[in-house]
């Protein structure tokens, strides 16, 4: 069967070009940008609400469109039914993050042509990503590739535990999701976290991410931040980062006197339940232990002193 695929979540997205059907793409949500050859895919989604906004803004404005019972995103019909797709891939963990199911269904119930097929996934801890996986592959009617990419992925994580779980002390580090107000990363990044040698506070697998108080994290005091705000860029989080530089407990944290803060490219890589979780964890393995080799250093990670230094 010649599958035609719209994705409508990034991290799918990079699922299907990793089993090898990124030629199956017919369509791409608005997020949708790895790997970067899927940008020539026409655009089958946008946002309802403004995301150019500072983070309290756009945290209002999702928290408002939640309550009204409407969705943070929406989908073209129109531009589903021109294409035609066999598949389309959605998720149901968090309406925040990418078109939810509700929506998709929705929208193929006016679809009359092509009957796509719908799959959501439903990432809430790491283990889910495999599973995740495996439901895409059977969709596209090739479980095998599944098989080989999970244990590709998996192998890969676990030379990072096997080679960091002795560490007699693991680092505490605060994965800080969201800026204004502070949210501290859940679902699969504490077992990333864990697996990198390390220790995350004040979050717990396969659970949201919480809201959480400055008064909590001074009184936790990690011992290193990453800064990974949902769906931020690294240049996005450096012109926001002022929302926790300028609050007065700011310079309290031992992170911070220590010099072990550092923005990460939270929208390529930790708020992404897909194949580049292995990265992810090689990223904290580099912000968690120093002198190791910094392989993603400028495009995963900075340093929160080169801001100052025009980088």
């Amino acid at each position: 069967m010649q599958h035609r695929v719209i994705s409508l979540i990034a991290s799918a997205t990079e699922i299907v070009a990793a089993l090898g059907y990124e030629d199956a793409l017919v369509g791409r949500s608005h997020e949708c940008d790895f790997p970067p050859t899927v940008d020539r895919l026409p655009v089958c989604s946008e946002p309802r609400i403004d995301v150019s906004g500072t983070s309290l803004e756009i945290d209002i404005a999702v928290k408002s469109a939640v309550q009204e019972v409407l969705s943070v995103y929406s989908v073209f019909k129109d531009e589903l039914e021109r294409l035609e797709p066999t598949l389309i891939v959605t998720q149901t963990q968090c309406e925040v993050c990418a078109v939810n199911l509700k929506d998709v269904e929705a929208a193929v119930c006016e679809l009359v042509n092509s009957n796509p097929q719908i799959v959501s996934c439903e990432p809430m801890a790491l283990p889910d990503v495999w599973v995740d996986i495996k439901n895409v592959a059977i969709a596209l009617g090739d479980p095998a590739a599944a098989d080989r990419l999970n244990h590709e992925l998996q192998q890969r994580l676990e030379g990072i535990r096997s080679e960091y779980e002795k560490v007699e002390q693991p680092p505490t580090i605060a994965c800080i999701e969201w800026l204004e107000p502070i949210m501290i990363a859940g679902n699969w990044v504490p077992e990333l976290v864990r697996i990198a040698g390390g220790h995350a506070v004040m979050a717990e697998d396969g659970k949201h991410s919480p809201y959480q108080s400055w008064d909590d994290l001074v009184e936790i005091d990690p011992d290193v931040i990453a800064i990974m705000p949902c769906g931020f860029d690294i240049a996005r989080t450096v012109k926001e980062i002022n929302l926790l530089t300028d609050h007065p407990r700011w310079n309290e944290l031992s992170a911070v006197k220590n010099r072990r803060v550092y923005l990460t490219d939270g929208n390529q890589y930790f708020n992404r339940p897909g194949p580049r979780v292995v990265e992810s964890a090689e990223i904290l393995v580099e912000l968690l232990h120093q002198g190791v080799e910094p392989k993603h250093h400028g495009t995963g990670w900075i340093h929160i002193d080169e801001i100052n230094q025009g980088d």
